[in-house]
């Protein structure tokens, strides 16, 4: 890998919640590079989905991560609810309620045991402005022990990721050219990067 590689790579870190677990007990945390629209990134990630946590862990979890992946079980809606409190909990801490989300409805490969309509769930999407994808009950959402198409949910999440770190940094580069304005000294031009626009929320089966 080269240097321009490292000087260009982000760290980003992601957190799985929900009622819904694929092996119940175990919290999974791991670092994983993925590439994303030609930009390498490194994520650090941490797996809680169906574990019991003390208030103060999920908090401190909440606090520190930059996107969530929320999962739930189409044959629960107690667990689809459950999302819905957990979100409030993350603007709550964050205060902040455009955080990059990706809802994640599990167990899809069992249809005929279904309980949360596909279409409330898609609503409850684009109520959040966040996509949604369904995924079966044999996958786990772990990159390095997945399927392409949960690689695409974690792309997801970092697209939006990036967009977000994006617009910081022009905010920054703008303020820095407005500095430079007042200090006689000339303004920081910045070379044009086309950003990727995303559009209505989706639902997507893997």
């Amino acid at each position: 890998m080269n240097s321009t590689a490292y000087k260009y790579m982000r760290e980003f870190s992601i957190v799985v919640l929900g009622a819904e677990s694929y092996d119940p007990t175990i919290e999974d945390s791991y670092r994983h590079q993925l590439q994303v629209d030609g930009r390498l990134l490194v994520l650090e990630i941490l797996d809680t989905a169906g574990t019991e946590q003390f208030v103060a862990m999920r908090d401190l979890y909440m606090k520190t991560g930059q996107g969530f992946l929320l999962v739930f079980s189409i044959t629960s809606q107690s667990s689809l609810a459950e999302l819905e409190s957990l979100r409030d909990e993350i603007i709550r801490i964050k205060d902040d309620e455009n955080v990059p989300i990706v809802i994640v409805g599990n167990k899809a490969d069992l249809e005929e045991q279904r309980t949360v309509p596909r279409t409330k769930v898609f609503s409850l999407s684009q109520q959040w402005g966040v996509p949604y994808y369904e995924s079966s009950a044999r996958t786990r959402m772990h990159l390095t022990r997945c399927s392409a198409n949960v690689e695409e949910v974690f792309i997801d999440l970092c697209r939006q990721l990036l967009r977000r770190d994006d617009a910081h940094e022009l905010l920054r580069e703008h303020q820095h050219a407005h500095d430079d304005q007042h200090s006689g000294s000339q303004p920081f031009r910045r070379r044009g990067r086309k950003r990727r626009r995303d559009g209505h929320p989706r639902c997507i089966i893997l």
